[in-house]
């Protein structure tokens, strides 16, 4: 099978760098922090609280998280139900840290992604997949870019959806800088480049230009044709 791993801090891209590149080779997506998001907002949903983790491992037995491909785009369900849209908000973004955090939380959905793997093409992008859910990966890559650089997307995909925040620039950077000190410094599974990872710095990258870095790089790959 075709692995490849993403791995990266928020707003670095990789989400949208791993569909580009899982497109142009007609293999599956699998947006792994979807699914954390999704656990997460299950959690508040239960009046739980994201850091409990004594609260939240009880929850897992009757949550199913699973993710599926509609005409190309991936749709991510909790419970049957479709929340794709839900969990894109600053609130469950914070939660998904938070509940990330959580070794059971890691522990069933790093195995839920292994069995995508173990089955299909796929490229995974998240903040461990090169280190703990898929280590064996033949093809792993680190994408990051500057905090301001990543700041300024995030705002610009949340106005982008008509979404009206308050926020500056300064707010979003310092909200970001706190997520990789949080995601970077957890006990189990932080996010971390593995010393076989390939760097990519995309802040003054294109999409097209960063997807292009990766594919260039996957030895004996070509892009499928239709």
């Amino acid at each position: 099978m075709l692995n490849i791993a993403i791995d990266g801090p928020a707003g670095a891209g990789k989400s949208t760098i791993a569909k580009g590149v899982a497109q142009r080779l007609h293999i599956l997506y699998l947006d792994t922090g979807a699914m954390y998001r999704a656990m997460a907002l299950k959690a508040l949903r239960c009046g739980v609280a994201p850091t409990d983790a004594e609260a939240v491992p009880p929850l897992l037995a009757t949550t199913e998280i699973f993710a599926k491909n509609v005409e190309g785009v991936q749709h991510t369900y909790l419970d049957g139900e479709d929340v794709s849209g839900l969990i894109r908000t600053q609130e469950i973004s914070k939660a998904a840290s938070d509940i990330s955090a959580i070794p059971a939380v890691r522990i069933k959905l790093a195995e839920a992604q292994r069995e995508v793997a173990r089955l299909s093409d796929v490229v995974m992008d998240g903040r461990e997949i090169g280190s703990y859910v898929l280590p064996k990966a033949p093809h792993k890559f680190f994408v990051s870019a500057s905090v301001e650089e990543r700041a300024a997307r995030r705002l610009h995909e949340l106005r982008s959806r008509g979404e009206y925040i308050e926020k500056t620039l300064p707010d979003v950077m310092d909200e970001i800088a706190l997520r990789d000190h949080n995601d970077s410094t957890r006990a189990f599974a932080p996010l971390l480049r593995v010393p076989d990872a390939i760097y990519i710095d995309t802040t003054f990258m294109t999409i097209e230009q960063a997807i292009d870095a990766v594919l260039s790089r996957l030895p004996n790959q070509t892009e499928a044709k239709e």
